[in-house]
């Protein structure tokens, strides 16, 4: 179960109904975070959500309303006496950018580590997940992220048996792991599991226009988290002058993906009730939803 929460859905500046951007997500005792807007604390605790177990943050780009509630975040980790290193993610300079910051928190009681990215689409291998980062469309570097979480095949007592591998060894074969028994017979995986089976996938991106490569990274996924920008109508000339999206093309963008929900996020400052805008959307993509602060989620593996 992937626990999903967007703390804050503003673009541009906080507003008194309206937190900044970044999203929250907890996975097998891991919790990851992508963008830490102004406000991201506030809203992490009205959720009742604590920052001190976060492992990972990742950052789609380093313009002002993505990044201006690190030094805080940071601050609150170290008084909780946070020990364990704090990974982060995000476009080249993302060191330079951090340590900038740190200016006002240069003490920390834990280290940070960095993974700068370079390439249009790069994977990150992590504990029980992977995380996928693709170049978006903004004026500056920017990236989307997935959250894959894959599942193995079923287990197959009957191969299992018909192959006379001892039961102790069920569950560390089941776990991927290859074993040489005593008698020297070598096990594997694939002896007993079967193709691999659904697993979990959400796909986040602000800050962009359309593009073909946010289709393909967010093909399939549970959930697609992607701005809007704007709502109201005739707004596309701004949107490409500002390197943004409507919520029609982010709605098309999800349809073309094949997505089964799409949360809009990161609206405009002047766009005081985006929820006017939803059913147009839908038009569009049905299933649609125009995201408030603390919209929260559970992503389960299928049903077999």
């Amino acid at each position: 179960m992937l626990d999903v929460c967007l703390l804050g859905t503003g673009g541009m500046m906080p507003l008194p109904y309206r937190w900044l951007t970044a999203l929250m997500m907890r996975y097998n005792g891991s919790s990851i975070l992508i963008d830490c807007g102004e406000g991201t604390q506030i809203a992490m605790k009205e959720k009742g959500w604590s920052p001190n177990p976060i492992d990972v943050i990742m950052f789609t780009h380093f313009h002002a309303d993505h990044i201006s509630g690190l030094p805080g975040m940071l601050l609150s980790m170290g008084n909780a006496e946070r020990t364990e290193p704090l990974l982060m993610i995000g476009p080249r300079g993302l060191t330079k950018v951090v340590n900038s910051l740190r200016i006002i928190a240069p003490e920390l009681p834990f280290d940070i580590e960095f993974i700068e990215l370079s390439q249009i689409e790069e994977e990150i291998q992590m504990d029980g997940y992977r995380i996928k980062a693709f170049r978006a469309y903004h004026n500056v570097v920017c990236y989307g992220y997935s959250i894959l979480i894959d599942r193995v095949g079923k287990f197959s007592v009957e191969a299992a048996k018909a192959a006379d591998i001892p039961l102790k060894m069920w569950s560390r074969l089941q776990d991927g792991e290859t074993i040489e028994s005593d008698d020297g017979r070598i096990f594997t995986p694939d002896m007993v599991l079967g193709p691999p089976r659904k697993g979990i996938k959400l796909t986040y991106c602000t800050d962009s226009r359309p593009s073909d490569l946010i289709v393909n990274n967010a093909k399939d996924s549970d959930l697609f988290i992607c701005e809007g920008m704007y709502g109201e109508p005739g707004m596309e000339d701004k949107a490409k002058e500002h390197k943004h999206m409507t919520f029609y093309e982010a709605a098309d963008m999800a349809k073309e993906a094949g997505v089964k929900e799409l949360w809009l996020t990161h609206y405009s400052p002047s766009l005081s009730y985006p929820k006017n805008f939803e059913a147009a959307a839908r038009e569009i993509f049905p299933n649609t939803i125009v995201a408030k602060d603390g919209r929260s989620a559970e992503l389960n593996f299928p049903e077999e």
